[in-house]
């Protein structure tokens, strides 16, 4: 009997020694697995994309064709709203057909109501060869998936369907500009805009790093500001987010809700904030700032010490830590690990309606919603994924950097000329104060003053004053007859 070879993302596989693979869709491969024999299963993996992920199963089913069976599982409410599975199911019911990605390449699309691509490398012929020879299965419920996978391994064992057919993956490596390793900062009023931006940052400067889930692009310790949040939430039209609107109830519900711990089911982030620990953390937060408004204790934890050897997906989001500042409540999230393609703008999101939430029930006059901050130490993109950001960034960030806002939290600057001296006078953001003031013969002499002073100066911000300083000093060098005025051009002053 053949063992089955996974050519494509091994180690996210549960290897077995029978001739049935099974799809588990969101639940947890590992809760099936140790309630099945080994030698009644091929192969035991999760689906989580029907757009991502219905390809590197493909390429393993061709190569491994003494698999005639396959059977499904799509239990959670994630797995409805994803449809991976049914969208698989429909691959083998109702085909596929020539068309294009999102992202404008060629592939194969499955003939379903749900949005599913197969590589076009992966020949017509092939795919068809495949669903005919595959009897597949689709169930709602764990118990039905191991009765099935049960009573197919009883079953005398069909010969392989062919042989072996390899094909593989295109890899594409994105060309990665210079830029620090560590401590990166991106900001914008909503969710959708500050998300264009984290993709850019990522693409443009991310190291590229090989992991157990396939090469990822990747940023350390990125910190994003989200300033301006509607309560309802910002989704661009047409809307270019990885979720829909009529999803975002459901997240919600799970970031802020209770559940019952049920086996092969995922926690949720509520549950890990509400009853995890035997502690409400959330109504904790919400006495603390009641009590003590300026409090800097106000913490929420998601990390078990026993995640280290009892769980198979512990929790990206680790800590949460809120604080009232002048009337505003923000809230501050850390992420040990963010796929800010995929889950970022959702999990923005549901620490938002979090955020909103705590807000409404601390229920103090005159506090407002502060910024949503979210750290993420290991932000990354997958490479499945980098034609998607490509298109976006390619899209939305020239549009989104043309927006040009003119507030730079560092103040702003007043250039003229006096006593044969370039002076600058450094102004509070908003009431304009002179908070310092700045004087030379040099551009360069004033650059240096203003960086050493100034060290969170908005690049475009810099950039600007470098070239307003450069033309200042050519207005003194030039000598009388040349006028300086900042935001004009030099002028020959008139007789």
């Amino acid at each position: 009997m053949s063992v089955y070879t996974p050519h494509y993302q091994p180690n996210q596989l549960i290897c077995g020694q029978g001739l049935v693979a099974v799809i588990t869709g969101w639940t947890l491969r590992h809760s099936l697995a140790k309630r099945l024999d080994p030698a009644d299963y091929a192969v035991i993996g999760n689906l989580y994309s029907a757009t991502r992920g219905i390809s590197p199963l493909m390429r393993n089913l061709l190569a491994n064709p003494q698999v005639r069976c396959l059977v499904m599982l799509a239990a959670t409410q994630e797995d409805r709203n994803a449809g991976s599975c049914q969208c698989l199911a429909d691959f083998f019911s109702q085909g596929f057909r020539p068309g294009q990605s999102d992202t404008g390449r060629d592939c194969w699309l499955i003939n379903s109501s749900v949005r599913g691509y197969i590589d076009r490398d992966i020949p017509a012929e092939s795919l068809e060869q495949l669903r005919h020879s595959i009897q597949a299965y689709l169930c709602h419920h764990p118990t039905a998936v191991i009765a099935q996978v049960q009573q197919l391994a009883q079953q005398a064992p069909l010969p392989p369907w062919g042989e072996p057919q390899v094909f593989p993956e295109p890899q594409a490596i994105p060309t990665v500009l210079p830029g620090p390793r560590y401590g990166h900062r991106v900001e914008g009023p909503t969710i959708a805009h500050t998300w264009v931006k984290i993709l850019h940052r990522i693409k443009t400067t991310g190291a590229i790093r090989p992991t157990q889930y396939g090469p990822w692009q990747e940023l350390i310790d990125l910190t994003a500001i989200v300033t301006a949040e509607p309560e309802d939430f910002y989704f661009p039209e047409p809307n270019f987010l990885p979720i829909q609107p009529q999803f975002m109830g459901d997240y919600i519900a799970q970031m802020l809700a209770d559940a019952p711990r049920q086996e092969g089911v995922k926690y949720t982030y509520g549950q890990r904030l509400r009853s995890w620990f035997g502690r409400d953390q959330i109504q904790q937060a919400i006495n603390k700032l009641k009590q003590e408004p300026d409090s800097s204790r106000v913490v929420m934890s998601l990390w078990d010490v026993q995640d280290y050897e009892n769980s198979d997906s512990p929790p990206c989001l680790n800590h949460l830590w809120l604080r009232i500042l002048d009337r505003e409540l923000s809230l501050t999230a850390t992420f040990r690990s963010n796929d800010m393609f995929s889950a970022w703008p959702a999990n923005a999101m549901g620490l938002r309606a979090l955020q909103r939430h705590i807000l409404e029930q601390v229920n103090q006059p005159d506090l407002k919603m502060g910024p949503l901050i979210i750290i993420s130490q290991s932000a990354h993109i997958y490479s499945d994924c980098w034609d998607y950001a490509d298109q976006i960034i390619d899209q939305e960030y020239r549009r989104l950097h043309q927006q040009r806002a003119y507030q730079d939290p560092s103040g702003s600057f007043l250039i003229s000329i006096n006593r044969s001296q370039i002076q600058i006078e450094h102004l509070t953001p908003g009431s304009g104060e002179v908070v310092n003031c700045y004087s030379g013969t040099s551009a360069q002499g004033l650059y240096r003053q203003l960086a050493a002073a100034c060290p969170a100066l908005e690049v475009e911000h810099a950039l600007y004053l470098g070239t307003e300083l450069q033309k200042a000093e050519l207005a003194l060098r030039l000598g009388q007859g040349h006028r300086y005025q900042q935001d004009q051009p030099l002028q020959l002053q008139e007789d």
